[in-house]
């Protein structure tokens, strides 16, 4: 009897392997396995060299490409002498919490010598988005494209490019960027700001480093390319455009957008953008810039980053057609195109806003002036910042595990649902400046649904800050000016098809709202993407708990899970 079993099994299984040959589209999804080793890499830029951490000793880092529905496993080998965690930014990570990455949040990092395989599944998401290191300010290089490409055999709801390219928007520090987080941190005063900015790696040729030289785009006439941007900068949002050249938005944050043609876009730190261009100028060279936008009294990088799109036949001693970035405070460039941006919201896409509201949340972002007898630089006082007066105090045990495993006196469910004082958001501050501390987070329902308004305040300065909300995407609901009123300005929410994302720009003295389902148990950090704000403690967590069964629960931790 088990030799007939045996022989029955073997059977079917020869049946399978020949079905999966013969009808290999029936296999939609396969395993997808890459190594990142975190090395020190010795790298020039800008005339001068250091030693850096990159992955597989590359900056940027590699793309990792899979299919939707694809499983990904990433085995990363901790070679530096830093602890080590990386985060894949926009991954909804269903009930796979423990491969989001966030030091100290959902995993303790990688130690020295020590590996770690994140194991997830990329469940009804196509598109470009990223991975980075999240834990210090590793990411400033230890960061890369993430490209989920459609089903096969289902189409771009766009006409398909002839070819497609990944641009990855960074800033470069001739220091070393711990020393300069370091020193920040210790003076209680804000870090110094970076020394250029780079597209795939390559800051152009700059004034102080003639003979370096910048990233090229080759080309041909007459058609159409996609560009995969993604702003992996740590504290800056940037301006793109090329000269000459429209773009044709078609997504952001891995969704679909309505196509809309601009000649610039608006890109902040974690978000990705995907256009279309079409080489349909004249044979020659076109310069690419990426420039910083910032309409708030604080110090930016003015460098303007520079590439090249070369068109094929054009000599390389053609002069370049030049183009002129919109100025770093250009607030109006800025919100034409945010403006601009709806979900495509098509039958195959459909744009699955929430209606109904269990949660209504209002969340102030902002900065704070707490003692600090040590920071002499600072007068005895350091910056720090906050979501409703709460700055964010890190744990010594991640947070999921807490969860997980029922660890007391880790954190707290007492996260504020609103402002402790209510003031003028965005006019005359407190003459209280400072914030309190804690390992706080919001518990929620499994299913429930939350209307989230995050205000920025003016405290010191108003700024924009790009929230990024891990383990969800969200609709951006609405978004204005001052502050925000709960009685008139929800009846001019978009409900219909607002755009999707999961990184938003809290508009620099302004408020955004946005609206999502929690289908996603486990514990989800929400933080300020100008990595120097989530230094400084602007964010939090959201615990949310199983629903009803296993495909409703939180998995439980891989047996290589690092410990602290």
């Amino acid at each position: 009897m088990i030799r007939k079993s045996a022989k029955m099994e073997y059977s079917w299984f020869r049946f399978m392997l020949l079905a999966v040959s013969l009808f290999p589209a029936l296999v939609e999804c396969r395993v997808r396995h890459y190594k990142f080793n975190v090395v020190m890499k010795n790298t020039t830029r800008l005339c001068s060299s250091k030693p850096v951490v990159t992955v597989n000793g590359r900056f940027p880092g590699p793309t990792l490409y899979a299919r939707e529905d694809d499983t990904v496993l990433v085995k990363v080998v901790n070679h530096v002498k830093y602890n080590v965690s990386i985060h894949w930014h926009g991954i909804r990570q269903l009930r796979t919490g423990w491969a989001d990455g966030p030091a100290y949040i959902t995993q303790c990092p990688i130690q020295t010598g020590q590996s770690y395989v994140y194991n997830f599944t990329i469940t009804g998401q196509r598109g470009t988005l990223l991975w980075h290191a999240h834990i210090l300010w590793l990411r400033a290089t230890v960061h890369g494209a993430i490209v989920v490409l459609p089903k096969r055999g289902v189409p771009y709801p766009f006409p398909a490019p002839h070819k497609e390219f990944v641009v990855v928007l960074a800033e470069w520090w001739k220091s070393d960027t711990e020393a300069v987080i370091n020193e920040a941190l210790k003076s209680g005063l804000a870090p110094n700001v970076s020394d250029a900015h780079t597209i795939n790696g390559h800051p152009g040729a700059v004034s102080a480093c003639p003979s370096q030289g910048g990233f090229t785009l080759p080309v041909e006439s007459g058609k159409t390319y996609m560009l995969r941007l993604i702003n992996a900068a740590l504290n800056e949002e940037l301006f793109f455009k090329i000269a000459g050249h429209k773009l044709t938005l078609v997504e952001v944050d891995a969704t679909y957008v309505k196509p809309f043609k601009t000649d610039t876009v608006l890109i902040a730190p974690g978000q990705t953008t995907n256009v279309l261009v079409t080489t349909n100028k004249n044979t020659g060279k076109y310069l690419v810039a990426a420039s910083p936008f910032m309409d708030a009294p604080i110090a930016v990088d003015n460098m303007t980053a520079t590439a090249t799109l070369h068109y094929s036949g054009a000599l390389s001693g053609t002069p370049t057609t030049l183009t002129i970035p919109p100025p770093k405070n250009a607030t109006a460039v800025a919100n034409q195109f945010t403006n601009s941006l709806r979900s495509l919201n098509s039958k195959r896409f459909p744009a699955k806003v929430p209606l109904t509201v269990d949660h209504n949340l209002f969340f102030t972002v902002g900065l704070g002036i707490n003692p600090c007898p040590t920071c002499k630089a600072g007068n005895g006082s350091r910056v720090v910042a906050s979501i409703n007066n709460v700055t964010f105090v890190m744990p010594t045990t991640a947070l999921l595990q807490a969860h997980f495993f029922n660890i007391s006196g880790v954190f707290t469910t007492d996260f504020p649902s609103k402002p402790p004082h209510v003031f003028n958001y965005t006019g005359t501050p407190p003459t209280n400046l400072q914030t309190t501390s804690g390992t706080k987070v919001y518990r929620l329902r499994y299913n429930s649904t939350v209307e989230l308004v995050m205000q920025d305040t003016g405290i010191i300065s108003p700024e924009n800050h790009p929230i990024h909300l891990h383990g969800f995407n969200f609709f951006g609901v609405g978004r204005g000016v001052g502050n925000y009123n709960p009685k008139t300005d929800p009846k001019k929410f978009n409900l219909v098809d607002p755009v999707e994302r999961n990184t938003i720009g809290v508009p620099s003295g302004g408020w955004v709202a946005i609206r999502f389902r929690v289908d996603n148990p486990g514990v989800w950090f929400m933080h300020c993407h100008l990595e120097v704000h989530t230094t400084w403690g602007l964010k939090m967590a959201f615990l949310v708990d199983n629903g009803k069964g296993p495909n409703e629960s939180l998995l439980p931790p891989p047996s290589d899970l690092p410990k602290c």
